[in-house]
Parts: C-alpha cells; sequence; structure tokens
C-alpha cells in the first residue's frame, strides 16, 4: 500500500477529529488528519484557556475509552457537581451527581488542554498527520476520495470526515447546504480569579438581555460568560480591565463575590445545520455537521456523541463484511444522529426565546416552568441523564 493510500481521511485535528482519528486508529483503520496547526504544549503555569468546555459524563467515559482522559488529568480539569439556574431567586431549579449516583455531572476542562492531550494520544498511536496543512481540493475517484493539500501532496482515501468545524470547506467542497441563522446574543467569556475557591458548583442567572454564568476551575480560577447584545459584547469587549470588572461586579450575582479579571474575548451566536451528513464515502462529524447555542455547553459533547455513532456504524458495517464507506451504511450514522442533534438545538432554541422576552405573562410562566421542573422529581432526572448523554 503506498504511503498517501488510507481508509480514512479526517479533515481537522481539533477535540472531535482528534477523538474520531484516536478511536478509529484503534479500531484498526489507516487513519491519516489535515491540521492547520499543532496545538501548543501545555505549560502549568500558563493561565487558563478562555475557551471552555463542559465535559459531561458519557463524553469523559469516550475519552476514557480513547486513553485521553489520563492525560488531561495529568494537564488541567476541574470536576463540577452542581447545575443551578435561575431568574427569580424564588424559582431556583439546581440539578446534583448525587441525584443521579454519579460522583459528578462532568469536567471543566480547556479547550488548549483537550487539543493537547488528544494530539498526544494519536501521535502515540502512530496516526498519519499532515500538519501544518490545509485541504485544497476534493474529488471523488475510483469509488473514493482524492484529496489535495495545499503544498500539493494528493491522498487517496475510501472516506473523508469533514471535523474542520463550523465553517467547514469539506461541507463546502461537498455540495452540502445548511441551514441556520445568527441569534441576536453574542457571548463574552472572562477569565477569572475569586477571592474563595471556585468550587464545584456552575450556576446560570437568566436577565432579560441574556444568561449570565459562572464555569469554575481549578484552585481559585473561574470563568464568566456574558450573553448580551453584540453591541454591547463588542463594546464591552473594548473595555480596560478595570472597567469591565466594574460592569461585571454590577451585572452578575452577588454571589460571585470578589475577583479579578485577566481576559476577555467574544464571539457571536450562530445555530447551523447541514441539510445531510453523509453522502457516498463522506461524512460530517461535530459543528461541520451541527452548532447550537453553547448555552449548556453542549457542543463538544454533541460531537463526542456523533464519533461513538459513527465509529459504531463503520466497525458492525466491516465486521459484517458490508461496505462499510458507502452512502448506505453512513446513512445509518445520519439516522441515528441527526434526530438527536436535532432535539438538543431545538430545546436550546426554545431556552433561548423563552428567556430572551421580556412580556410579563411569558416571565412568569417561565419562571413557574422553573419552579415545576425543580419538584419535578424523576422527570428532572431524566433531562439531565439526556443532557449528560446517560
Amino acid at each position: 500500500m503506498q504511503g498517501n493510500q488510507f481508509d480514512v481521511v479526517i479533515v481537522g485535528g481539533g477535540m472531535v477529529g482528534a477523538a474520531l482519528a484516536c478511536g478509529l486508529t484503534q479500531q484498526h483503520f489507516r487513519v491519516a488528519v489535515i491540521e492547520r496547526a499543532e496545538p501548543a504544549p501545555f505549560d502549568a503555569d500558563s493561565d487558563p484557556d478562555l475557551r471552555i468546555s463542559a465535559i459531561g459524563s458519557s463524553s469523559v467515559a469516550l475519552l476514557k475509552q480513547l486513553n485521553v482522559w489520563p492525560r488531561v488529568e495529568a494537564m488541567r480539569s476541574a470536576p463540577y457537581r452542581r447545575l443551578e439556574t435561575w431568574e427569580w431567586q424564588t424559582a431556583q431549579v439546581s440539578f446534583d451527581a448525587a441525584s443521579l449516583g454519579l460522583p459528578e455531572l462532568g469536567f471543566m476542562v480547556e479547550n488548549s488542554v483537550l487539543q493537547r492531550a488528544l494530539w498526544e494520544e494519536m501521535q502515540s498511536l502512530g496516526v498519519t498527520c499532515y500538519c501544518p496543512a490545509t485541504l485544497e481540493n476534493l474529488q471523488p475517484e475510483n469509488g473514493g476520495w482524492r484529496v489535495d493539500l495545499n503544498d500539493g501532496m494528493a491522498l487517496h482515501t475510501r472516506l473523508v470526515m469533514g471535523a474542520d468545524g463550523a465553517n467547514s470547506q469539506v461541507r463546502q467542497m461537498a455540495g452540502i447546504g445548511i441551514h441556520g441563522w445568527s441569534y441576536a446574543q453574542s457571548c463574552l467569556l472572562i477569565s477569572v480569579t475569586c477571592d474563595h475557591p471556585a468550587g464545584d458548583a456552575t450556576w446560570q442567572h437568566f436577565t432579560p438581555q441574556g444568561p449570565r454564568a459562572f464555569l469554575p476551575l481549578y484552585g481559585n480560577r473561574a470563568s464568566l460568560v456574558w450573553y448580551d447584545a453584540p453591541a454591547r459584547v463588542r463594546q464591552l469587549q473594548a473595555m480596560p480591565i478595570a472597567q469591565l470588572e466594574k460592569e461585571i461586579a454590577s451585572h452578575f450575582p452577588a454571589r460571585l463575590g470578589r475577583f479579578k479579571a485577566h481576559a476577555a474575548g467574544g464571539f457571536p451566536l450562530v445555530r447551523r445545520h447541514a441539510s445531510r451528513y453523509v453522502l457516498p464515502g463522506l461524512a460530517l462529524v461535530g459543528d461541520a455537521a451541527h452548532t447550537i447555542n453553547p448555552l449548556a455547553g453542549q457542543g463538544v459533547n454533541l460531537g463526542y456523541r456523533d464519533i461513538d455513532a459513527l465509529i459504531d456504524v463503520l466497525v458492525s458495517a466491516r465486521d459484517a463484511a458490508e461496505d462499510w464507506a458507502s452512502e448506505r451504511v453512513l446513512q445509518r450514522y445520519h439516522r441515528q444522529r441527526r434526530k438527536d442533534n436535532l432535539l438538543m438545538q431545538g430545546g436550546m432554541d426554545l431556552f433561548y426565546f423563552a428567556f430572551s422576552n421580556q412580556l410579563a405573562p411569558l416571565r412568569l410562566a417561565r419562571n413557574l416552568g422553573l419552579i415545576a421542573a425543580e419538584h419535578s422529581g424523576v422527570l428532572k432526572r431524566q433531562v439531565l441523564r439526556y443532557a449528560l448523554g446517560l
């Protein structure tokens, strides 16, 4: 077999693409990954990454299966055991790990830490990585694909996977359309040090302008999330840190306490969904297939559910001597994941629209809804289990 022929070529070696590469390599597929830049080595003295993911229990289980989780633990992660959300103090909903008999609901992990851990595991498995490299062209050939790189090299593969994010080149080159919209909100991420230990509870306070959230990290470090109108987020992002601190103190709940801000970065909120996830010999995973309002931190977890389903479909088909790269087989992945992703997108949108409205009857209804949810017992636990992928 020539050096540039593979079973699977994955475009994008980030949190989803690298995990997929590890999983498929473990299952003895010959895998290549195309990635723009290698993640920086971990530095224990560095400030935490602004971008944080809330990794749920089922995603942690996948990362353990891939032998990646011990690498994350050797770097930095923080367990969270309680999740609280409210608009009125009298209408608070709280979820806790103990109610499901779990040691924690999940872990807050910096994206840079997760990317580095996955990259190191890919290297230890001997995955062929083309990096730094970018995709130049995709061409169907001999029942598979020819993948042209920016340095003139051509790879040949039975299956191409687009794990290259929300603006996926694979999706665009394959001619797969998307439907979606921009939300009337942006999101500001702020890295802070608190005067008190960050603890193991993450909370979200709904306001008419958008939620204010607290994500505990290690020690006294935490991440704040401020949703607001795009113009307001741009204004906050442009402020000197001292002025931003005053704005945070006057707009976040008092339970935040005293803190010091270090850095802030904003991004717009966009919902996208690919019209289809697969073509013959081609599949989209993670943000390339779907992006979601980050309200509940479900983005990367949905990507990991995609990976679980896709690996299962491919291995089962191969074991049954089917053409595992065929559209007929890949459609099983599409059917399995599209419904779940639409359900999660719809749930987040329901929350977004319900809580971004000032109508008094709706404010009353949503807070009565939170009170009912808090006392719903079994239903509340079922919602939590679903969100965690259990």
